[in-house]
């Protein structure tokens, strides 16, 4: 798909035919037809027509789970028995020597994972004790053990994660995939963000960077569903459709007499939007109508166990892929546990097992899990080595290795790809760069990552910056 700055996806304005073609030089012509088009979900060429994928993908949606302040790999998915015999004493030579200098210091007192870790499913997984629901689930897993990037600073290694770079000024993923695939459902937004926790990153994580601004993520906190989405009492469809209609006439005009501007344009989407929103939101974000095991499954029964939040709010990811949104981003922050990791991990993972379980389980019984692609990870992981001294000692950030997972949207499950070394420390087969797992994303809506692309400051922007790995073996 080609796509330029000159075609966006856009929500068909109030005006009428002929005014839509005395427009369409300034961009809302092509704007309109992009949208109308992309409803279907297919794709947008520069020059306005509509194109499939040029190879089968299985994924239609995406949710994206993102585990803010680097969960443990050595605790969690990648088990060291090494490890386990070392604790106290230092990293071995043969190792040591390849973990980059910046982490050089960090090589001494070994600490062992505090968790047992057992073997699961068919494929005979080995999950830690941290994830007892999830380890259910692996046979439909994929899990990539050998992540690796450079940044060993939180935000950084967020935004590297989230958007491609380091630097924060790109779109994140979730506006990429919206404004190259649009939405299923004109009455929703194409991709939605849904926090629990306060994360590093902050708005980057969703933002829509020089893509135009009607493309950053509708950001969800705290499960109640999009604020003030119903109409004020006193009021009635019919009077805020003539609002919008004043307002969306008065912005046009100004857009005549100034050009294109992205910002206001964005503006009069998400008044559009908003007003579609509210016929259909309400019923999307409203779980009274979710059976009772079916809030059991996700733990809404269970607050004491701390579920209830991330569990709406994973509960809402199903939904919402089920009535059209094209990608679900849920952070979960909190994984920073430079001390006392036992105690940080405990809690950190009792709140997500449950729900991430319930998650696949669910998109598995309704038959969602084939067409949606569910990845998830943190911005790094955590060194073999203890942090603080004590009896209940922490670890250090590690980008030098950890362990991303992804399942459905045609993910061969039961697999590991890549290693890392015998405790943990750095990669040593398949190396695999944030850049290369979007690639890889990408390839699972059947899309070549050079082809979703946006022309910006004169260079053909992509979503993996200098391109990325595609890692094939990741499909069936």
């Amino acid at each position: 798909m080609k796509t330029s700055q000159h075609c966006h996806r856009f929500a068909p304005p109030v005006f009428n035919r002929r005014d839509l073609l005395r427009r369409a030089s300034m961009g809302f012509g092509a704007v309109a037809l992009a949208h109308l088009l992309g409803e279907e979900g297919r794709l947008i060429a520069a020059e306005g027509q509509a194109v499939k994928p040029r190879f089968a993908g299985k994924a239609r949606n995406m949710i994206l789970i993102h585990h803010g302040g680097g969960l443990s790999h050595v605790d969690s998915f990648d088990p060291k028995p090494l490890l386990q015999k070392l604790g106290g004493g230092d990293v071995p030579d043969s190792i040591a020597k390849a973990v980059p200098a910046t982490a050089r210091l960090r090589v001494k007192n070994l600490y062992p994972s505090p968790f047992e870790f057992t073997q699961h499913g068919d494929c005979g997984m080995s999950v830690s004790s941290l994830f007892p629901q999830l380890a259910q689930c692996v046979d439909d897993m994929c899990f990539i053990r050998s992540m690796r990037h450079e940044s060993v600073v939180h935000t950084p290694a967020d935004y590297l994660t989230l958007t491609g770079s380091l630097l924060g000024n790109r779109p994140s993923l979730g506006a990429w995939w919206w404004y190259g695939l649009g939405s299923e459902n004109r009455n929703l937004p194409g991709f939605v963000n849904l926090v629990h926790g306060e994360h590093f990153s902050g708005p980057t994580a969703w933002h829509a960077g020089f893509l135009p601004a009607q493309f950053q993520g509708v950001t969800v906190k705290g499960g109640d569903g999009i604020p003030n989405i119903r109409l004020p009492e006193g009021s009635t469809a019919t009077a805020r459709r003539a609002q919008l209609d004043l307002l969306g006439e008065l912005n046009r005009h100004h857009l005549e007499r100034h050009g294109a501007h992205s910002e206001l344009e964005a503006r009069i989407e998400s008044y559009e939007l908003a007003f579609r929103m509210q016929s259909e939101a309400p019923r999307v974000f409203d779980l009274a109508g979710e059976s009772d095991a079916t809030k059991k499954l996700y733990g809404l029964d269970a607050e004491d166990k701390g579920t209830g939040e991330f569990g709406r709010n994973c509960l809402l990811a199903r939904r919402l892929v089920e009535n059209g949104v094209r990608f679900v981003q849920l952070i979960q922050a909190g994984w920073d546990a430079h001390g006392n990791l036992l105690d940080n991990h405990t809690k950190q993972a009792r709140i997500a097992d449950q729900p991430i379980a319930a998650l696949l389980t669910d998109l598995k019984t309704r038959g969602l899990l084939e067409s949606t692609l569910v990845v998830c990870g943190g911005e790094f992981g955590r060194t073999p080595t203890a942090e603080g001294g004590g009896k209940t000692p922490g670890r250090d950030h590690s980008p030098t290795a950890y362990t991303a997972w992804l399942a459905g949207g045609g993910v061969r499950g039961g697999q590991v790809i890549g290693a890392t070394d015998d405790v943990g420390y750095t990669v040593v087969d398949s190396p695999v760069h944030p850049n290369d797992l979007h690639a890889t994303l990408l390839h699972a809506f059947g899309i070549d990552q050079n082809e979703l692309y946006y022309q910006h400051h004169g260079r053909k922007e992509i979503v993996t910056v200098l391109e990325g790995r595609v890692m094939k073996e990741v499909f069936a």
